[in-house]
């Protein structure tokens, strides 16, 4: 089969978790025998492979608002039409539309004899996501059962949706028993995010305790979308500002996303403080995948994501809780190996093959 995945924003090691699960999705793919593209706006990149397809007709700035995508837009056609002559001319059996608006699902430019997808990774029940499932493809696919309950309770039909995880891109090795203990009584707490004001980084950093006594490390990473014009300088600035007060806290640049993995593996344990639901949690995934306990607020999928492999507390508790959380983790001998143990239990189905298999049988269940 011939799969064409439309995302504009895609680019090698983008830190985004929808581009990151498009690249490990693919792989997937391809190791099960199919042809995979990604057809994404320009400009091209030196890291651009012979399967990523850039449209002459979009081409984005970066960083990136939606608005400037929808000013490119108000001509829809000559863009749609690009897309058709490319699914065409590549043989396409299968189009999936990534999002409703950077993956182009509201205009579903797709020939008719070409079957359509829409993947829903973020809630949204606005104009272009409605006008996506106008359209009718022919599969809907979200990420996690939070997100068909999350979608249903704004009403939208989600009776007939397939919730697909993420699939791990990279793997690393977990440390031993041994080398685990010693990241429990000295090790790093290393956390990795997007510069966005919902991953909560300059929230956790006002509540920084005292006595922590072990390093921090934030990796912290500008991607090529944001919401308002210096949304994420700002961040940036924020951050690097309460860091540079804060003893043993390091604010670092972004990672190629195989280094992730090892980065999380050497951590006593990460923190996920986003106060917007995660969607699914690509970072905490990575970190339970190498044996390393994750701690974080109790939203979305990241409660079934992470289960016994960590430690969830309440919102409306603050980041100081998340702090509390962590050290009475670290602090628990056999509670924080118990946790380390079922770390990678949490996460072994996702590998690329296997939710690739599962994105093929949904997607060829029916048609039209």
């Amino acid at each position: 089969m011939n799969v064409a995945f439309v995302l504009l924003t895609y680019n090698h090691d983008e830190p985004a978790g929808i581009e990151r699960s498009i690249a490990s999705l693919t792989r997937g793919l391809r190791g099960l025998g199919h042809r995979a593209l990604i057809i994404a706006a320009g400009p091209g990149t030196g890291d651009d492979g012979p399967d990523l397809l850039r449209l002459a007709t979009i081409a984005l700035p970066r960083p990136a608002r939606e608005e400037d995508l929808m000013v490119q837009l108000a001509d829809p056609g000559p863009a749609a039409t690009e897309v058709r002559q490319l699914l065409a001319a590549h043989d396409v059996d299968l189009v999936c539309w990534v999002d409703a608006v950077w993956g182009l699902g509201y205009l579903s430019p797709a020939p008719p004899a070409v079957r359509t997808a829409l993947m829903v990774h973020v809630p949204r029940t606005d104009a272009p996501f409605r006008q996506s499932l106008h359209h009718r493809p022919d599969t809907v696919l979200t990420v996690s059962a939070f997100m068909l309950k999350e979608l249903a309770d704004a009403g939208v039909d989600t009776r007939c949706w397939h919730a697909l995880p993420n699939a791990l891109l990279h793997t690393a090795e977990a440390p031993s028993p041994a080398a685990r203990e010693e990241l429990r009584r000295r090790g790093p707490v290393r956390i990795v995010a997007r510069a966005e004001p919902h991953k909560g980084i300059a929230e956790l950093l006002g509540a920084f305790p005292a006595g922590l006594e072990r390093p921090v490390q934030i990796v912290l990473a500008a991607a090529g979308f944001e919401y308002w014009p210096g949304m994420q300088d700002q961040v940036m600035d924020q951050c690097r500002a309460l860091a540079d007060n804060l003893p043993g806290v390091e604010i670092r640049p972004a990672l190629p996303w195989q280094e992730v993995p090892p980065f999380l593996a050497q951590a006593a344990a990460t923190v996920i403080s986003s106060t917007s639901p995660e969607t699914f949690g690509n970072v905490a995934a990575e970190a339970l995948l190498v044996g390393t306990p994750v701690v974080g607020y109790g939203l979305g999928h990241l409660p079934q994501l992470t289960g016994a492999a960590g430690r969830m507390t309440a919102l409306d508790a603050g980041p100081t809780a998340l702090w509390r959380a962590l050290t009475e983790l670290l602090e628990d001998h056999d509670g924080y190996h118990a946790a380390a143990r079922q770390a990678p239990h949490q996460v072994a189905a996702h590998t690329p093959e296997a939710v690739a298999g599962a994105f093929v049988r949904a997607t060829t269940a029916g048609t039209r």
